[in-house]
């Protein structure tokens, strides 16, 4: 509740000029609300008016099963690195 904002504020300055691609590092994340979900959503549409890829990475396992619990996980574009 307290970073939406903030995450939302820097995404829409970023897209003010946009480029081809946002990568959003999630690895902290350890709680994610429906405002939060909310907000990812929102940017990533955002994003994809401005012709900009958002995509989200290092997303932990608790926000995977949040994200297929809501269905939300097929709308936002996940790229985890996986190790060797």
């Amino acid at each position: 509740m307290l970073t939406a904002g903030q995450l939302s504020a820097v995404v829409n300055e970023i897209l003010t000029d946009p480029p081809p691609r946002i990568v959003l590092d999630l690895g902290g994340v350890t709680f994610c609300d429906s405002q939060g979900l909310g907000t990812l959503v929102v940017l990533s549409r955002k994003a994809s008016h401005a012709q900009t890829l958002l995509v989200l990475s290092n997303v932990g396992d608790f926000l995977l099963r949040v994200l297929d619990i809501t269905g939300l996980r097929s709308a936002l574009m996940i790229r985890n690195e996986t190790a060797p």
